[in-house]
């Protein structure tokens, strides 16, 4: 992918959601619905299982999901790109880390050094053609046997907004097709373990999806 292009994807999202990231975090910070829950508990019942190491979260937000892993035994910290949505969290959950970063630059985690990688509805504001290279950065990360979950709406467009909560912005919501992304996590060396779709409830407009996969290895 074009260097330009990949600045102006990323700058646009930074800068979107330093825009709207109060009004955001409002907006989203009802606790997770029931089935969403369900596979965040067992993404973090498996990392337990396995030693209970590290977890990273990327595009953790206001930090809603990583709290939820943490009340399940999770040690989880969160990563996003936007310094006002990594300020708003650390005000709202003091007690965990959260840090400035890209789930496209992962030069400071070093091999296999995490137990879990979480992507809840974070991996929508990325271009297609940059997926299979953020999935193997993750499958690089993680330990053998470490887990991954995953989140995203169903479909084959792409949602552009220009106007958000009154503010002006430039986000893209890719929609993915799970039997695309599974095949992209197999092709990156993941082994996929758990997979859910369900309708959109109130307020959505399509179905969603969660996956659980894991690195091979570590038995």
């Amino acid at each position: 992918m074009d260097t330009d292009v990949e600045k102006a994807f990323l700058r646009d999202t930074r800068a979107s959601y330093n825009a709207i990231a109060a009004d955001y975090a409002e907006r989203f910070e009802a606790e997770a619905k029931s089935l969403e829950r369900a596979m965040l508990a067992a993404f973090a019942e498996r990392v337990r299982a396995d030693g209970a190491g590290p977890v990273v979260e990327f595009g953790s937000g206001p930090g809603r999901v990583s709290a939820c892993l943490a009340g399940f035994g999770v040690d989880i910290r969160g990563v996003d790109l936007s310094p006002a949505m990594v300020a708003l969290a650390r005000r709202a959950y003091p007690r965990l880390r959260f840090d400035e970063g890209s789930m496209t630059e992962l030069g400071g985690f070093a091999d296999g050094s995490l137990a879990g990688v979480v992507a809840w509805y974070s991996m929508i504001h990325l271009p297609p053609a940059e997926v299979p290279g953020v999935l193997a950065g993750f499958h690089r990360i993680l330990a053998p046997g470490g887990h991954l979950a995953v989140a995203f709406q169903v479909g084959d467009h792409i949602s552009r907004y220009t106007e958000a909560f009154g503010h002006s912005v430039s986000l893209d919501f890719h929609r993915m097709r799970p039997d695309l992304v599974v095949e992209q996590l197999r092709e990156a060396g993941f082994e996929v373990l758990a997979r859910l779709e369900r309708e959109p409830e109130e307020g959505e407009k399509t179905p969603q999806a969660y996956l659980v996969a894991r690195r091979p290895g570590g038995e």
